[in-house]
């Protein structure tokens, strides 16, 4: 007869680093995601800041939190408004960007 003592202890190490991995890979991904929201957020207020004649860069980055705002970069192509944000990392080495986009209409 085999003896099954243990078994569960040696399952659970194998399998923590593959967990590990699997929770550091959705952290990441809901700070890309929400690092998204907020890149359309500052764009649609830089947008509007432009629209009124006001600095579009300095509106950008009064709508982020501060994290965000120190790694932002607010640029104009064409009658858009692009707001580049680097995503807070969980896993060193990646630096993941984001860019969103606003249409600046003059009336």
């Amino acid at each position: 007869m085999i003896r099954e003592r243990g078994q569960a202890s040696v399952e659970l190490v194998a399998l923590l680093p593959a967990l590990v991995l699997l929770a550091i890979a959705g952290w990441q991904a809901v700070l890309i995601g929400w690092s998204m929201l907020e890149a359309e957020h500052a764009a649609r207020i830089a947008a509007r800041a432009a629209m009124i004649g006001g600095s579009p860069a300095a509106a950008a980055r009064s709508a982020l939190p501060g994290s965000l705002a120190r790694r932002s970069a607010v640029s104009r192509s064409g009658g858009r408004l692009l707001v580049r944000l680097q995503v807070p990392s969980v896993i060193p080495g990646l630096a993941p960007h984001v860019t969103a986009s606003a249409p600046v209409v003059r009336q």
